[in-house]
């Protein structure tokens, strides 16, 4: 009989086998199923960064690698806070064969737009004024193949080449090439993969560990009988592999309705195309073979004790004590942790793989450290405590604590993994804010001299011809400079009176700072004896006019600072400006209106406005908000059911002992509160260190995208008391599985 007719037999005739090997398979799935969506992840990102690369949202133009056919630009447009990507193009005089992208069906002539699905439903729903105005007659429809996602709201107008943006580029082509991966998202998948793959794996371990006593006692019977360490490996390897691989084929049959779920959470605006989460052929295959031989090479490991000295492998053998020197592993983990992020902010290639694999010698350390905490912790109960269970829970703290770690592995990486994503998202979110200088119902249009006064006009007339009271103005921009060029420093100012200062922007003046004569506004009184105006960084530096005064004005932002305004008649005579910007005021009822009446002169320029800043920063914040809820979640339900699982293992392997106390006339009670105490107690040391831990790595994170200081919230001690919670739950397994105990016959064993 060979090693997989003996692991099909012991799985026909023992039921505790057969609830093992369930469990460690549904363990398996688990973990590939999670680790197959997460892996595919950046792939979902460049598939859709891929239909969209036309749009040309990064394409920055370097020249035309062929004879210029069109002139092109790409901006952003906004409708009721939704995003609308615009692509204008025009085709320059005697053009003709310009390859369209998948999913543009034509190219739009001038005065016509070709629309995605969910605009085209905008334009028809909404007056002319508010939104189709802005774009053209509509004249074809862009295909789900030329969409980043199904969502999505692009328009493609076509102009004359006169009409164009003056910052448009002169191409051969529409952009192509090969997209890459969201940076962010491929960072969170990796993270994600490293924490919550290890408490997939804890969960197998402890589903593994329902049996071991059992197990270990076969195996010692089997090869004291005369079988060879080889012969007794195969068969652990083959009623592993069993369990193992079944659980990979299921995880491998879960993955799309895994992925099917994760195509409706959003990132960036618009959810996902089935056909997003493709993962290669060759990864598909090493995930789904990786997982299990883990698995097995962990059960493999396990047997040393069997196989060096099979009469005392069931408990006639004396544990040695934990060594201190495992602590030692987490600051050593630290360390490299430490150089990594310190490497990665100076290095331009490898430095995120040196983080993660920092971060996952932090994972890795805690089954190195934690057994040893958890003998302190035991050791702790012995010499303080005299009630029955508690010196219960202390001797097998004691006895076993690699054992008794097993049931807060999961949860312990579940804290450090909420302690870290809570120490990011609020200093992420403390960075919100900031903008451009105007109030934020205020539009504005970037434009050079020629095209502002174009704008400004056609602007007024369309707004009048809506019957609005709001105008649009050109405000200029020029330098307060100091010195000579190359070493010339100084400021940036905006031209518009003080009426118009007060209206349209945000630096907190009124009426009152408008007396007396031109003006310079800032938030420090600068000697306009020592600076100049210039119209650009090195241009030609000329006085003020006499009698400029200088004020200086508390600015309500700090983000302000350094922007100063100028009294249009402050400025000397014959100073011509380049650089402008068209702005319009807006009220809640009128707003779309007033975009429109500027985007149709603007002709592609972007219009943009503080709120929808905002906005965006929120959008972003709540895609990270949503991942991390969506990871918490998951590693909180792995955690429970691996401190659930190991706590019946516990009780399982224990059946003798339990049994004996039982029949000595123990109360279930105590034998139950010595459980729970084994199970929480730990855990709450454990999670605290875990929780500590995780606020360091967060802090090392960040470091790599800002230098600034963290923000540290109260929050942070929510995931420590969610641990403890979730120990406690995971332990209340106990009870049940004693009076199972109790209710067998004790000669069973």
């Amino acid at each position: 009989m060979n090693s997989l007719q003996i692991a099909l037999r012991v799985l026909r005739v023992d039921r505790r086998t057969r609830t093992s090997a369930v469990l460690t398979a549904i363990g398996v799935a688990v973990a590939t199923g999670l680790v197959l969506l997460l892996a595919t992840l950046p792939f979902a990102t460049q598939h859709r960064e891929q239909r969209a690369l036309w749009q040309g949202e990064h394409f920055f133009s370097r020249g035309s690698d062929g004879p210029v056919k069109m002139v092109y630009a790409s901006s952003k447009d906004y409708f009721d806070g939704r995003q609308i990507i615009r692509v204008d193009v025009a085709l320059t005089p005697g053009a003709a064969g310009i390859p369209l992208p998948a999913g543009v069906p034509q190219l739009p002539g001038p005065g016509e737009t070709v629309v995605s699905p969910a605009l085209g439903r905008l334009l028809q729903a909404h007056p002319g004024g508010q939104l189709a105005d802005r774009f053209g007659k509509p004249v074809g429809a862009i295909g789900e193949d030329g969409l980043r996602f199904p969502e999505q709201l692009v328009a493609l107008t076509g102009h004359t080449p006169d009409a164009m943006p003056e910052n448009a580029s002169q191409v051969a082509a529409f952009p192509g090439g090969k997209a890459s991966p969201d940076p962010l998202l491929t960072l969170l998948s990796w993270v994600g993969i490293i924490v919550l793959l290890v408490p997939s794996l804890v969960l197998v371990a402890s589903s593994a560990r329902l049996t071991a006593a059992r197990r270990e006692r076969r195996l010692a019977a089997i090869r004291l009988a005369g079988a060879t360490p080889g012969q007794v490996t195969n068969m652990v390897a083959a009623e592993t592999t069993l369990s193992a691989g079944i659980g990979a084929v299921l995880g491998l049959l879960i993955s799309p309705a895994l992925r099917g779920l994760a195509s409706f959470v959003p990132w960036a605006g618009g959810t996902w195309l089935a056909s997003d989460f493709a993962l290669p052929i060759g990864l598909t295959v090493f995930i789904v073979l990786a997982i299990p031989v883990l698995v097995v090479l962990a059960g493999v490991l396990g047997l040393r004790r069997v196989l060096k000295n099979p009469l005392f492998a069931t408990g006639g053998h004396t544990k040695k004590p934990l060594h201190w020197w495992r602590l030692l592993a987490l600051p050593a983990a630290g360390l490299f942790f430490l150089v990594a992020v310190t490497t990665a902010k100076d290095s331009d290639s490898g430095g995120i793989g040196l983080v993660m694999a920092g971060l996952c010698l932090l994972v890795g350390s805690a089954a190195i450290v934690g057994p040893w905490v958890t003998s302190a912790v035991g050791g702790t109960f012995v010499r303080i405590w005299r009630r029955p269970s508690a010196l219960l829970a202390g001797r097998r703290l004691r006895d076993d604590p690699k054992g008794a770690y097993r049931a807060s592995a999961g949860i312990v990486l579940a804290v450090f993994t909420g302690s870290m994503a809570l120490t990011l998202l609020p200093t992420f979110e403390s960075m919100a804010g900031g903008g451009r200088s105007f109030s934020g119902s205020v539009f504005y249009v970037d434009a050079d001299a020629p095209h502002a006064s174009k704008i400004v006009d056609q602007a007024n007339a369309a707004l009048q011809k809506y019957g609005q009271s709001e105008k649009a103005v050109a405000v200029g921009e020029v330098y307060l400079v100091r010195g000579q060029v190359p070493n010339r420093y100084g400021h940036r100012a905006l031209v518009m009176t003080c009426a118009d200062a007060v209206k349209l922007t945000r630096f907190g003046l009124t009426q009152a700072n408008c007396t007396g004569g031109p003006a310079v506004f800032g938030d420090s009184a600068l000697d306009l004896a020592q600076y100049k105006f210039a119209t650009n960084w090195e241009g030609e530096a000329v006085a003020a006019k006499s009698g400029t005064r200088v004020e200086a004005v508390h600015y309500p932002d700090s983000d302000l600072s350094g922007t100063f305004v100028i009294d249009p008649a402050a400025l000397p005579d014959g100073v011509a400006m380049k650089d402008f910007t068209v702005v319009a005021p807006t009220t809640d009822a009128n707003r779309e209106i007033v975009r429109t009446a500027l985007a149709g002169p603007a002709a592609g320029a972007e219009v943009g406005s503080r709120d929808q800043y905002l906005v965006n920063q929120q959008t972003e914040l709540g895609d990270l908000r949503r991942v991390t809820v969506i990871g918490l979640i998951a590693a909180g339900i792995l955690a429970g059911c691996s401190a659930a699982v190991a706590t019946a293992g516990s009780v399982m392997d224990r059946r003798r002992t339990f049994g004996a106390l039982m029949a000595a006339g123990t109360p279930v009670r105590v034998l139950a509160r010595a459980l729970r105490m084994e199970a929480a107690l730990p855990a709450l040391v454990a999670t605290i260190g875990a929780g500590i831990v995780g606020v360091l790595v967060g802090v090392g994170l960040y470091s790599l995208v800002d230098a600034r200081g963290i923000v540290l919230s109260p929050w942070l001690l929510a995931p420590v008391v969610l641990g403890v919670g979730v120990a406690l739950l995971g332990a209340s397994v106990c009870t049940p599985a004693l009076k199972r105990v109790q209710a067998e016959p004790l000669a069973d064993e």
